[in-house]
């Protein structure tokens, strides 16, 4: 059911992130293409890894999208989940729990830390469904981010020395 992606589930991962991102209201953000995920997924540096979600019958129904973190704290690896799919008309069929067991196997075979990952506050069915498997919100923790303009003005002020 649970399967490591190759080059040629690109167009299915990208088909999922815009599935996606039209559920979590944010379909305009999507900007990736088949050549970055090819490029970051199977490239000489991969940035990222992918896991395939199927039904016995080899559809694909799902997908999880990770890379390693580091704790400073624990002073060991983790991973941080950027995107975990279902498609709607498989969901309750133990695929989204079948992935995410499978990067916690992952975890525990190389001796990570922790799995993590970012939940939309609204999304009531996906924050049920982690609360079921044991996970915890971090609700003392607010993510912040840098992208766009604001992080195109730091990096060229970092470049030019007049950041400290």
């Amino acid at each position: 059911m649970i399967r490591t992606a190759t080059r040629d589930d690109v167009p299915t991962i990208l088909r999922f992130i815009r599935e996606l991102a039209e559920y979590e209201r944010a379909a305009h953000e999507v900007h990736a293409t088949e050549a970055d995920l090819e490029r970051d997924l199977f490239g000489p540096a991969p940035a990222a890894n992918a896991l395939i979600a199927e039904d016995p019958d080899g559809t694909a129904r799902g997908f999880a999208l990770w890379f390693t973190t580091y704790s400073t704290w624990l002073g060991r690896p983790g991973i941080y989940l950027e995107d975990l799919y279902v498609t709607p008309d498989a969901r309750g069929g133990g695929h989204g729990r079948a992935l995410l067991a499978e990067l916690a196997r992952i975890a525990v075979e190389r001796g990570y830390g922790r799995v993590e990952w970012s939940v939309l506050n609204w999304n009531d069915p996906a924050i049920g469904f982690y609360k079921s498997l044991g996970a915890a919100p971090q609700d003392e923790w607010t993510v912040y981010r840098l992208t766009g303009e604001a992080l195109a003005n730091l990096g060229t002020a970092s470049e030019s020395g007049s950041a400290s």
